[in-house]
């Protein structure tokens, strides 16, 4: 078996004392030009790596951000991880991803995040069970709902603005001469779901339009099975709005197998503009989230937390836009 190479093997081999190798290794410490070197060359020498779980254990402190994601067959949040990713690389920190089964995290992902000493915790489409909530206060562990948030309001959560973005797809499809219309939900029990929903409906009450609503789960096969069912009763709106691109998808495909025109029979909008949004093949309409200043802002605020917690919290919204397409 290969010897395991030691930071005492690299201080024999350099000629300084095993602190010394230690401050080479932690970032902030005081080590002089020389010493560094020795260090460096002697670590080369012997193929040494330091040990960075080993050191979080020792300082209580890591260079892991957790992200915890449980919609892996939505394409909008394997985009959302891997941007995460390089952001994060390019800051010197990695990426532990728990993949969660449950709406509600967990405690063995709970139990995960705390065991590796986690510098910070992003949450995407999970909720927090109140356990969790004293357990990340607790443990002073600066945490980000990203595309969620929590009635308690009791951590910093980066969201599009939902309410406003879904006020103007109501109007826009107004103008398009849509007199009947449909909103296919995601799951009931999210907040996106919820304010999508809250600010469309809020411009048809405005406008006497009629409104029918259907809940799926955020899935293309949810939106497929969806629009099979109002195939089967022959009750197809002018319009709909779906929560979230992947359950549009869905519905486009299934209609289109019925022989129902797209946007001249119905017109369908989508939400978060997924790469394959634009695909010629549906070239959906749609709301653009804005992913790049969303992750931004949610790494500006862990960084700010991982130097310094303060257990700030609030609820950032970030405006979007409509990107009109073939199916409207």
């Amino acid at each position: 078996m290969k010897k395991l190479i030691t930071a005492m093997d690299v201080a024999k081999r350099a000629g300084v004392s095993q602190s010394s190798v230690s401050r080479v290794y932690f970032e902030g410490a005081t080590v002089s030009a020389k010493t560094r070197e020795k260090v460096l060359a002697a670590a080369e020498e012997l193929g040494y790596r330091p040990n960075e779980f080993a050191r979080g254990l020792i300082t209580n402190r890591t260079k892991i951000i957790g992200l915890v994601m449980k919609g892996v067959q939505n394409p909008f949040y394997p985009q959302v991880l891997k941007q995460f990713t390089t952001t994060f690389k390019s800051l010197g920190y990695s990426i532990m991803f728990v993949h969660t089964n449950n709406d509600e995290i967990q405690k063995e992902d709970i139990d995960i995040l705390l065991n590796y000493n986690v510098a910070g915790v992003i949450i995407t489409d999970a909720s927090l069970s109140l356990n969790a909530i004293e357990d990340f206060k607790k443990y002073k562990i600066p945490l980000v709902l990203f595309n969620r948030k929590i009635a308690s309001n009791d951590f910093y959560s980066v969201c599009c603005n939902n309410v406003d973005a879904s006020k103007e797809i109501a109007q826009f499809l107004i103008e398009k001469g849509s007199s009947t219309m449909g909103y296919i939900s995601g799951n009931q029990n999210t907040s996106t779901s919820k304010e999508r929903e809250q600010g469309f409906t809020e411009i048809l009450k405005k406008h006497n339009i009629s409104l029918k609503k259907y809940e799926s789960d955020y899935t293309y096969e949810g939106g497929y099975k969806i629009a099979q069912q109002l195939l089967s009763k022959n009750t197809i709106p002018d319009a709909f709005f779906v929560a979230n691109d992947i359950m549009a998808l869905g519905v486009l495909d299934a209609l289109r197998e019925s022989s129902i025109t797209i946007p001249a029979d119905t017109k369908i909008i989508g939400f978060d503009n997924i790469e394959m949004a634009s695909w010629p093949a549906y070239n959906l309409t749609t709301w653009v989230q804005p992913i790049d200043e969303m992750v931004n802002q949610t790494v500006l605020y862990l960084m700010s937390e991982i130097e310094e917690y303060t257990g700030f919290a609030k609820n950032l919204e970030v405006n979007g836009e409509l990107i009109e397409r073939k199916t409207t």
